[in-house]
């Protein structure tokens, strides 16, 4: 945080965000960060920047394009970055195009040079780490952009089990509603919890959660490197309810069944069959821990014929039955606390 944020003017916003938006930026991103500053600055629905304040900035006041194609107007130039508590820089398309301008990365490194925090949200945080500005830090990386950000940064292991990251004075997330959360924690952090439920709670988000909870998507030991079984574990993932025959996925890429089993014996030393119900059965561990859920719906849910089924799978491979695993998961929790 800024030196200049560390005693604060009575009649200035006490939260100050200046955002750097990437060429073909992730809007849902943005929006819904922006919309939780939006909802704790103001009494009730207002709107009024007053507690908090943010500015999307710019080196020249075009208008920046997001990947869904609609475009953002900057409010205000670069200037001097410690005028903000935080500058968050927006990512999306890994290939989006040319990335950060070279006075966006002179604005970047003068904000480190200055103290003031620095964060990414979805792949944002490619862009901090291409300028070194992530050197020694923990990062969030959503799972699906993980081995991305290995091929990339050979040197540098990213957080692609938490849905968001903060360590010292660099925050990142994974995307999609994590940027809710995150908004979530800066406003809880300088407005207080009342101010961050309030927001969340308005945008139909029922509490907020800490960063080390679970981002919902593939097991972590399905990491793999191969191009033609990442884009199976993709197609299987996107089709957890109703899961795909190992043949039509085969298929839809290109290849034959036995080609794709060779490629998964290859990568990850188990056939696509194993990981599909790997898969379904961390989503189905992910309804059980954070919902109340009967294990009927979650079997709808995550491809599995009945209850019955999902029952005798998750006994196999958890020792246990999916409601007795939640029992011992929420006493231990309680333990805990």
């Amino acid at each position: 945080m800024s030196e200049h944020a560390s005693s604060p003017d009575p009649n200035q916003p006490r939260l100050r965000i200046g955002f750097l938006l990437t060429p073909r930026f992730t809007l849902s991103a943005f929006a819904t960060f922006v919309d939780v500053l939006r909802l704790a600055a103001d009494d009730g629905d207002g709107s009024r920047p007053i507690r908090c304040r943010w500015r999307v900035l710019s080196p020249d006041m075009a208008p920046v394009q997001s990947s869904c194609g609609m475009r953002i107007e900057p409010d205000e130039r670069l200037g001097d970055p410690a005028r903000f508590d935080y500058i968050v820089t927006v990512g999306g398309l890994i290939d989006g195009g040319p990335g950060l301008s070279p006075e966006q990365v002179t604005f970047l490194r003068r904000a480190a040079a200055a103290r003031v925090a620095l964060g990414g949200l979805c792949t944002g945080v490619f862009a901090l780490a291409r300028i070194g500005l992530m050197d020694g830090y923990r990062c969030c990386v959503s799972w699906f952009h993980h081995q991305d950000f290995l091929a990339e940064f050979e040197k540098m292991r990213p957080v692609s089990d938490q849905i968001f990251v903060v360590d010292r004075d660099r925050l990142s997330c994974s995307g999609g509603v994590s940027a809710a959360h995150l908004a979530a924690f800066l406003v809880d952090r300088h407005l207080g919890r009342a101010a961050a439920r309030k927001a969340l709670s308005i945008l139909m988000i029922d509490e907020p959660m800490e960063g080390d909870r679970p981002q919902p998507g593939l097991p972590l030991e399905l990491n793999a490197h191969d191009p033609l079984v990442r884009r199976a574990l993709l197609a299987m993932q996107q089709n957890l309810h109703a899961p795909l025959p190992i043949a039509r996925i085969a298929r839809d890429l290109g290849v034959g069944r036995r080609k794709l089993e060779r490629h998964f014996n290859a990568d990850l030393g188990i056939p696509p069959a194993d990981a599909s119900i790997r898969i379904r059965l961390a989503q189905a561990r992910m309804l059980l821990a954070r919902t109340d859920r009967t294990v009927t719906r979650i079997a709808e849910e995550t491809g599995f014929c009945d209850a019955s089924h999902l029952i005798r799978v998750f006994r196999e491979a958890e020792g246990t039955t999916p409601d007795l695993w939640r029992q011992n998961r929420s006493m231990a929790a309680e333990e805990g606390a």
